[in-house]
This record gives structure tokens, C-alpha cells and sequence, in this order.
């Protein structure tokens, strides 16, 4: 019988593929070294991980002094609710006036919006009867810088007679102001003039000493300035509860002083 080829014994055997071939190194030996390379970068180095926890404590501080802030800023607000008149005609009459003090008639050579609302606001105040006078409170700090004496003559031009202006010239922070008019001056009884956010935070401690405090709001400068000053009160806010916390002082005292006051109809004022 005639050989097949599939009988042939000079035919190969099969050949071995892939599959037999030995299993790959890797299989069941350690992975390779760029497997082991990522595996390493994949966990978070320890100083990458301080460096984490540290922005996260950061971050955390700043959201609460946030909150600390805003919640200081409401509570001088709405202590004082009420208080502050956009008006003389809803104002209860009272002796005197407590003009608050700021730069002087220009900053950077602008005219400063918060100056002159201020002296517009304190002369339709005496001229409608409400006070008796005005108590000019400012920073003399040295002999070019005087801001009672500005604020005294830009009254006067502005209707308010001069024997009804007493200056008090050491009213270097709104804390000395409020104190040396009732401990200086002899005032309990108070009409405070300033921009409204000012004005909240005067009567929020002039009441803390005992003062009946009331305040008529100048009017609020329309532009940028405003929002600038308004966030600074923000942290003068803080410095007023802090004064408060602390007890302290005004810079100075010294001896009484005595307010001239206008004689007018008791029905007046």
C-alpha cells in the first residue's frame, strides 16, 4: 500500500506555537519597572500631603474671620437699627451736634465727597433747630493738619455762626471723639453727623458709655471711594468691639470744657 503523506515518517511533527512556549517573565515574577514606576507616583508623597492639610487649615481660617467679620459688621448695623435719620425733619431734638471728623476739604487733590456731605448735613441740622450747637471733633495731629479748624470755617460759610462752633481738637479716633464729648464736653444727649455706616458705629459705642446717641446720615459719596471706605469699616468695626472688649480709652482727656449753646424756645429744642 502506497504510503500516505499523512502516514509519512519523513513529514515534521507539529510545530510549536505561542501558546506552548513558556509563560512571559512577567506572568508570575514581578511586574515590570514601569508599572512599578506609575504605582509609585500614583500614592501622594508625605510632603505633598502636609503641604494639602496646610491650605486646607488656611483656607479654613480665612472662611471664619470671614464669617467673624461679617457677623460684627451686622451686629453694629442692626444694634443700631432705627437710629440713624436720612433727614432732620424724623430727628427728636437734642443740645448738640457731634460732627465727626475727616480729611480735609481735598484728597489727592479731588474734592472729598465725605467732607463736604458732612458740613452740608451738620449746617441744615443747626439751621433747622434741632440743636442748640455743633461740637467739631477732629485730628490736630500737628500744625498742618487740622481739621476742627477746616470744618469750622466751611460751617461758618455755610450759615452756622461761630460763637455756636466749639472745637474739640483731640478727637483723633472716633472712640476719642464720642467719649471726650460726654467725659470733656458734658454731652449725654447727642445728635452725631457722619455717612451712615460711620454713624452706626458712633452710636454703637456711644451707647456702650452711656451716651444717648442719635445720628443723621450725610449723604453717601456715588462712586468708587465709597466702597473702598466702606470696606476699611468693616475692620473699624472689629477695632470698636475690641476698644469695647479691652476698655480702653481715649488718648486724652484734660480738663471740662463747655459747649456754647444758643438760647431758642424750649418747644424747639
Amino acid at each position: 500500500m502506497p504510503e500516505t503523506p499523512f502516514s509519512s515518517p519523513d513529514l515534521p511533527g507539529p510545530v510549536p506555537g505561542p501558546a506552548a512556549s513558556a509563560q512571559p517573565e512577567h506572568a508570575s515574577g514581578p511586574a515590570p519597572e514601569t508599572e512599578l514606576g506609575e504605582a509609585a507616583s500614583a500614592k501622594p508623597k508625605p510632603r505633598h500631603r502636609r503641604l494639602r492639610l496646610t491650605l486646607l487649615l488656611l483656607a479654613g481660617c480665612v472662611a471664619i474671620a470671614v464669617v467673624g467679620l461679617m457677623a460684627i459688621d451686622a451686629v453694629v448695623s442692626m444694634s443700631t437699627a432705627g437710629a440713624v435719620a436720612d433727614g432732620v425733619d424724623s430727628l427728636e431734638p437734642k443740645p448738640v451736634a457731634l460732627l465727626l471728623g475727616t480729611s480735609n476739604r481735598t484728597v489727592a487733590g479731588r474734592p472729598n465727597r465725605f467732607y463736604h456731605a458732612r458740613i452740608e448735613a451738620a449746617a441744615q441740622l443747626f439751621q433747622s433747630g434741632k440743636v442748640k450747637g455743633i461740637l467739631v471733633s477732629g485730628d490736630n495731629a500737628t500744625r498742618w493738619y487740622n481739621e476742627p479748624i477746616a470744618m469750622q470755617k466751611d460751617l461758618i460759610a455755610a450759615g452756622v455762626p461761630a460763637e455756636f462752633i466749639t472745637l474739640d481738637y483731640a478727637g483723633f479716633r472716633t472712640l476719642d471723639s464720642v467719649v471726650r464729648a460726654k467725659e470733656v464736653f458734658g454731652q449725654d444727649h447727642i445728635i452725631i453727623v457722619s455717612q451712615r455706616f460711620h454713624a452706626e458705629r458712633a452710636i454703637f459705642l456711644a451707647r456702650h458709655y452711656g451716651i444717648d446717641a442719635s445720628g443723621l446720615a450725610a449723604a453717601d459719596p456715588d462712586d468708587l471711594g465709597l466702597m473702598k471706605v466702606r470696606a476699611r469699616e468693616v475692620l473699624a468695626r472689629v477695632a470698636a468691639v475690641l476698644d469695647i472688649v479691652i476698655n480702653r480709652g481715649p488718648k486724652f482727656l484734660g480738663e471740662p470744657e463747655t459747649v456754647r449753646l444758643r438760647e431758642v424756645a424750649d418747644d424747639a429744642v
